[in-house]
């Protein structure tokens, strides 16, 4: 027997909204569909290889461009389940989303979280953040917070220049678009002076952005910056 607030508030499928038995799950349907990331990955990117090649191998595009990041990590492939999920959260006023989709993150991104001392968002500029209220990006950090118990910094990042949306641009207009976008505050560098930290999105698409934030984070003092998105654009067919 469902509860009242069962009712008033029925459980729903994250991905397509059709009722479900349980809250905060997948229909069958979409979870057929969900590609989740798993082993073996590039050890650098994230990226998911079609075997085992061993552990420590990296994938061509770390080999021949290193990001600045240690390590990104991402717990599905960004089809057409995880847009809809990403976008009932960015979009659809459905933060309690965060809660669900920080457990699947933690779960992917194991190794990221473990050698991380703190975790951060990447930001929203100001005006973009009224108009849509709140951000997603921050909604995932602080879900991930309770759930592995690091050290939340909300404010140890700033984007101090409003960028177009990356949607729609090529890998070097994101790049361009993004650069020097973001600064860590003269009060906040010791937050991350010296400081392991688990920066967090939503989508990892070409790695523009968190590139451009964790070269801000890197130049403030911090030791090493960790990746971990949600989803991911894949690489090619897989």
């Amino acid at each position: 027997m469902g509860t009242i607030s069962d009712i008033v508030y029925p459980p729903v499928c994250l991905g397509c909204g059709e009722i479900t038995g349980t809250h905060g799950g997948l229909c069958g349907d979409c979870w057929s569909r969900l590609k989740a990331i798993e082993k073996p990955v590039c050890d650098v990117l994230g990226t998911p290889f079609p075997y085992d090649a061993g552990e420590g191998v990296l994938c061509a595009d770390a080999i021949a461009d290193p990001p600045p990041f240690a390590k990104a990590r991402s717990a599905v492939i960004y089809d057409d389940v995880a847009r809809s999920i990403v976008h009932r959260l960015k979009y659809s006023d459905r933060s309690d989303l965060a809660a669900v989709m920080a457990r699947w993150m933690a779960r992917a991104g194991g190794d990221a979280i473990g050698a991380a001392d703190a975790i951060l968002p990447v930001p929203l500029h100001r005006r973009r953040l009224l108009r849509r209220r709140y951000n997603q990006s921050a909604e995932l950090a602080r879900a991930l917070s309770r759930r592995t118990g690091l050290t939340y910094l909300p404010a140890a990042l700033l984007r101090t220049r409003a960028t177009r949306q990356q949607v729609g641009l090529g890998t070097k207009a994101r790049a361009g678009n993004v650069r020097g976008a973001f600064t860590v505050p003269e009060a906040r560098r010791s937050q991350v002076a010296g400081q392991s930290l688990l920066l967090v999105d939503d989508v990892y698409t070409t790695g523009a952005t968190v590139k451009s934030a964790t070269r801000a984070l890197l130049q403030a003092g911090a030791g090493a910056v960790y990746v971990l998105t949600f989803a991911r654009v894949a690489p090619g067919p897989l």
